[in-house]
């Protein structure tokens, strides 16, 4: 069965899945567009290009006709866990007769979450979808039944970012200066937080924006005017302290849920985009409460278009279970010839200890290989890559990024030395935990409260990038890389060659590789923040 899934709203994307297996996650962010977009033609038409013939099934995953969870409902609406909202029907696409199916924006998560998993068909679990607007856990029983358990905090991510635009003069005033950037920068500026008791103040602006029923809507940031955070700015040392006990607050409410009422020894599933959050999915995995915890690589809306295809499947089917590649987006765009290359490059093949030498010496590379991943981080085929042992390459990839100093740099490592260099035992593929560094020499990737967000890769995973990272142990003794995202300010990952171009010569970066050619730009001198300590 060919199942073609679209997930309207931001994080806009288009899935196919056939026969069980994820042919391919497109979101509309990919290839430089907007991060967060909308469903874009340019999806849409990406997506038809892999088609050779009419879909079984066409899917809409259930969204709204607005900003916001209160708005009228696309499809099967934002809200419902149980079937009983699932819309099926019959239409027609390209004169062809087919299925029509539509499922909540809720069932996306927890369908994604559970399709995606190791489980086996039928294995029961619990799951937790937090997101912007939801956050309760449920349990999914052996027949593939829904039920939620506990609506523990409405609005939990909203509520989370909301004391970051508070805090930020900047913040838009529309929606409580909502911008989904917030959340990132915040989870960065919590490192900086010193251990202190919950303040007064802290605790009254906490509670109280923990406790109203839907943030955005009834406490707008003038409402919040009386706050000492309001507008203090987000880099103020009392800010970061803030930002950290509100984060541990709202996680504390959870936890507290989970102690009394998800006590059957099931694994825990983790969907929503509060699964990007690595401090709590680790909390979550160092609970002792849970055999398994799993969050898949794209728990964010992006992974919304899957999770209804996969929803179709167990309605028409009856089976839950998909196989997948993290690797599933686009290919790049070659679009390009080699007469614009070799403009402003030399090109010559790509040796990986060449490569790995440059890297070694101070040499930032854009690293592009294959097919683009599905979710939000670079996990090896949309990459900029860079030696993790001086603070001041970290500065530099910051500058190139045009971020914030106070965002950091996550490591990639070779899986069968992770616990090596960081506290962590076996894979962690997708970059969803954090882990307390172990190696003192990884300054680049050693946060200020000594933690990293690693990426391990294994042969089987990653080929390429495994041996450049083995390659770069024998110049170094360190399988470890700087790997942060291909992309430009505020656009989704990097995925043809003239942005490329641009972007490598734009931004100082020394050059780049892609599939098994290495380009280096002329006349770029080697920056001073290279080399091993």
């Amino acid at each position: 069965m060919r199942i073609l899934s679209y997930k309207p709203g931001h994080d806009g994307t288009v899935a196919l899945i056939e026969d069980g297996r994820l042919v391919f996650s497109h979101e509309s962010e990919k290839d430089s567009f907007p991060r967060y977009t909308d469903l874009s033609p340019s999806a849409m038409l990406n997506a038809a290009e892999q088609l050779d013939g009419p879909p079984d099934v066409v899917c809409l995953s259930g969204w709204v006709k607005g900003f916001h969870s209160t708005e009228p409902p696309v499809g099967a609406g934002y809200f419902g866990w149980d079937e009983s909202g699932i819309l099926a029907g019959e239409s027609r696409m390209f004169g062809h007769p087919v299925r029509t199916f539509s499922s909540t924006h809720e069932r996306s998560h927890l369908l994604s979450a559970y399709g995606m998993s190791a489980l086996a068909h039928g294995q029961p679990c619990y799951a937790l979808v937090w997101e912007g607007n939801i956050g309760s856990f449920y349990l999914i029983s052996e027949d593939l039944r829904i039920r939620r358990l506990s609506a523990v905090l409405e609005d939990p991510g909203n509520k989370y970012q909301h004391i970051f635009a508070l805090a930020d003069p900047s913040s838009p005033g529309e929606h409580g200066g909502f911008r989904f950037s917030n959340a990132g920068k915040m989870m960065a500026l919590t490192g900086f937080a010193r251990r202190t008791p919950v303040s007064r103040a802290e605790h009254e602006l906490i509670e109280y924006v923990l406790d109203q029923p839907s943030i955005l809507l009834t406490a707008p940031k003038e409402k919040l005017a009386w706050s000492g955070f309001h507008d203090i700015g987000v880099e103020s040392q009392e800010f970061k302290d803030l930002a950290a006990k509100h984060s541990q607050a709202i996680f504390d409410r959870f936890l507290a849920v989970a102690e009394r009422e998800l006590t059957d020894g099931l694994p825990l599933l983790i969907a929503g985009g509060c699964g990007l959050n690595c401090d709590w999915n680790q909390q979550w995995r160092e609970s002792g409460l849970f055999p398994e915890v799993f969050v898949p690589p794209c728990p964010n809306d992006s992974g919304s278009a899957i999770g209804t295809a996969i929803d179709a499947q167990l309605h028409y089917t009856g089976e839950s279970k998909i196989t997948w590649d993290v690797y599933s987006g686009p290919d790049f765009v070659h679009d390009r010839g080699p007469e614009q290359l070799h403009e402003h490059f030399d090109e010559e093949p790509l040796d990986l200890s060449r490569a790995a030498g440059l890297l070694a010496s101070g040499r930032v590379l854009a690293w592009v290989q294959g097919r683009c991943e599905i979710g939000p981080r670079a996990l090896g085929n949309r990459s900029l890559l860079a030696a993790p042992f001086e603070q001041g390459m970290r500065d530099r990839l910051n500058q190139i990024k045009l971020r914030e100093c106070y965002r950091p740099i996550a490591p990639v490592c070779l899986e069968e030395d992770v616990s090596e260099h960081f506290d962590w035992t076996g894979p962690s593929p997708h970059m969803l935990y954090f882990q307390a560094v172990r190696n003192p020499s990884l300054r680049a990737v050693t946060h200020v409260d000594g933690t990293a967000r690693a990426q391990t890769v294994s042969a089987a995973q990653n080929l390429r990038l495994h041996s450049l990272l083995g390659a770069f142990k024998q110049v170094t003794g360190a399988g470890v890389l700087c790997n942060t995202s291909l992309n430009l300010p505020g656009r989704g990952f990097i995925n043809r060659t003239s942005d490329l171009i641009a972007h490598v010569l734009d931004r100082g970066i020394d050059g780049f590789v892609l599939e098994d050619r290495l380009h280096l730009a002329r006349n770029r001198s080697l920056s001073s923040t290279e080399g091993r300590a």
